[in-house]
């Protein structure tokens, strides 16, 4: 499948990150839109799963399908992005200031793209809002109450656990976005990706932009949380955890591991002249 070895994924991740960070705002914004609406997808292919089957390890098995596309198609996702990005930078390819504002902007647009699939799916699960919730909605909005209401009682132990569940799942969600590095073939990248992406699935971890779709989503469909409460006690919390598991133990340690044999190369990371 053309694996590539430690320097070689070195060199792709920092080409990776250098190609994102330089992206106009308007492309960053489209396909920023477009994998929020994926992971949206993907999380209700997920809850069906659920519900269906009742086993969560088993219902992870879906969940990859909306990543995978996502990196195929060389799409912008914030929780990937927070990690190739700042590998570049250490490599000394990107800017500081372009690290904030390009990450910044693909997590507006994961919102925006979140909250368009969030109104399609609570007007498709009700009828356009004429009839109660069906028990995919109805799961829905019971995890939105767990990712929400459950933390806000717990205090400071709560949030300090999403802050927590944040790091281990982007800790695994950015070895997903580079682990689409390590191979050349269609198969290899679906396979590699696969495996990380499932893994924070079935352990019940928490991804802002996955809950920037369910826990809206949840509002709409009558779950008895406010924005307020979304915002403090889960989307606050698991951004947060989700750029120190991306930064620190993603990026810096991938840096220190292997990082400084691409970054002698000049070529390496090199936006091409228009």
């Amino acid at each position: 499948m053309d694996w590539l070895n430690p320097p070689a994924l070195a060199a792709a991740m920092i080409e990776a990150g250098t190609r994102k960070a330089n992206l106009p705002t308007k492309t960053i914004l489209v396909t920023g839109i477009l994998s929020g609406m994926f992971l949206g997808f993907t999380t209700t292919l997920f809850v069906s799963a659920l519900v269906a089957t009742g086993n969560i390890v088993v219902s992870a098995l879906f969940f990859p399908v909306g990543f995978i596309l996502i990196i195929l198609l060389g799409l912008e996702l914030f929780t990937g992005n927070v990690a190739l990005i700042p590998y570049a930078a250490l490599a000394g390819k990107v800017p500081v200031g372009k690290v904030v504002s390009s990450l910044a902007t693909v997590y507006v647009a994961n919102l925006i793209g979140s909250l368009i699939y969030a109104v399609i799916f609570a007007a498709i699960d009700t009828k356009l809002f004429t009839e109660a919730p069906d028990p995919i909605g109805a799961k829905l909005i019971a995890l939105t109450g767990l990712k929400t209401l459950v933390y806000m009682k717990a205090g400071g132990a709560g949030w300090a656990t999403a802050f927590l569940k944040g790091i281990l799942c982007n800790w695994m969600v950015s070895l997903g976005s580079v682990m689409g590095l390590v191979s050349r073939s269609t198969i290899g990248k679906i396979v590699a990706m696969f495996l990380p992406i499932m893994a924070f699935v079935a352990q019940g971890f928490e991804h802002c932009v996955v809950n920037m779709f369910v826990i809206p989503c949840g509002i709409m469909l009558g779950a008895k949380v406010t924005v307020g409460q979304w915002w403090l006690w889960n989307e606050i919390p698991v951004t947060l955890g989700n750029m120190v598991g991306a930064i620190v133990i993603t990026a810096i340690g991938l840096y220190v591991s292997f990082g400084a044999t691409a970054k002698a190369d000049p070529s390496v990371g090199a936006i091409p002249a228009e």
